[in-house]
C-alpha cells in the first residue's frame, strides 16, 4: 500500500460527478471529505497541491469527485491533511439477504464482520477494506485487491510515507520495487519494509492481486521530523 509524502502526479481513473462538499456528505464521498480537511486546515487547494506535487487542477476534480486518486496521491493528500485513513472510508453498501442476517457487530465488539467492512475504491481498480472494527490511529489493517493492470502510482514514480509496512499474498501475483530491487510476490509470500523507503506496488498478470496489508505508525514521518 503505497504512500504518503508522494513526488508523483499519480494515476487516476475517471467516475461520476460527485454533488458539491457540504455539511450533509455522503458516506462514499471521499472527494468531499478530502476537501473539508483542508478547508478545516485553512489550506488553498493551490497550497495543497504544491504539497504533494500535482496540479490544482487534479486536486480540483478529485475533491469534486470527478476522478479517484491514486494510492499515492491519496496517502500523499492524506498524510498533508493530517487525517487518518478510517475517516476516508465510506460505510460498506447493503449486501444481499442471505449475508445480512448475519449478526452485525455488536457496540465495542472486537469482530468486524466481512460483509460490514468499510471499503475505499482508487484509481485503476484499488480497493481497500477495513478489517479493524473500530478505527485505530496506529495501525492500518487491510484486506488490498489490485485488479489486474492496477498500480499504486504512475510506473516512473514511487511513494514514500512515515512508518512500516507489512504484507501477506492470499492470491494473484503483485510486484513490489523498493529502491532499485524488484520483488514478485504469490500466494503464501509476504513481505515487509520500512515505508520511508521509495516504493511502488503493481498488480502481475490477468488474476487481481489480494493481500492483507499492514501499516503501522504511517504519521511517524521522520524525513518531516527532520525538516521541522
Amino acid at each position: 500500500m503505497n504512500a504518503g509524502n508522494s513526488r508523483s502526479r499519480g494515476a487516476v481513473s475517471r467516475g461520476r460527478a460527485a454533488k458539491p462538499a457540504g455539511s450533509g456528505i455522503a458516506s462514499g464521498d471521499l472527494g468531499a471529505r478530502l476537501r473539508l480537511a483542508r478547508e478545516r486546515n485553512g489550506m488553498s487547494l493551490r497550497e495543497l497541491a504544491r504539497r504533494v506535487d500535482v496540479s490544482p487542477s487534479l486536486v480540483s476534480q478529485i475533491e469534486l469527485g470527478r476522478v479517484k486518486p491514486s494510492v499515492g496521491t491519496l496517502y500523499s493528500m492524506s498524510n498533508e491533511l493530517g487525517l487518518l485513513l478510517d475517516e476516508l472510508f465510506r460505510d460498506a453498501p447493503p449486501k444481499p439477504e442471505a449475508e445480512r442476517a448475519r449478526p452485525a457487530r455488536a457496540p465495542g465488539s472486537p469482530v468486524q464482520r466481512r460483509n460490514r467492512r468499510k471499503s475505499l475504491k482508487l484509481a485503476d481498480g484499488v480497493r481497500w477494506e477495513r478489517l479493524t472494527a473500530a478505527p485505530d490511529d496506529k495501525v492500518e489493517f487491510l484486506y488490498v485487491v489490485y485488479e489486474s493492470g492496477a498500480a499504486s502510482c504512475d510506473e516512473n514514480s514511487m511513494v514514500r510515507h512515515g512508518g512500516k509496512e507489512y504484507a501477506y499474498m492470499i492470491k494473484g501475483r503483485l510486484g513490489v520495487k523498493i529502491g532499485f530491487e524488484e520483488f514478485e510476490l504469490g500466494p503464501g509470500d509476504s513481505i515487509s519494509f520500512d515505508a520511508q523507503s521509495p516504493h511502488r506496488l503493481w498488480t502481475i498478470g490477468r488474476e487481481p492481486a489480494v493481500a492483507i496489508w499492514v501499516v503501522i505508525n504511517r504519521h511517524s514521518d521522520n524525513r518531516r521530523r527532520a525538516a521541522g
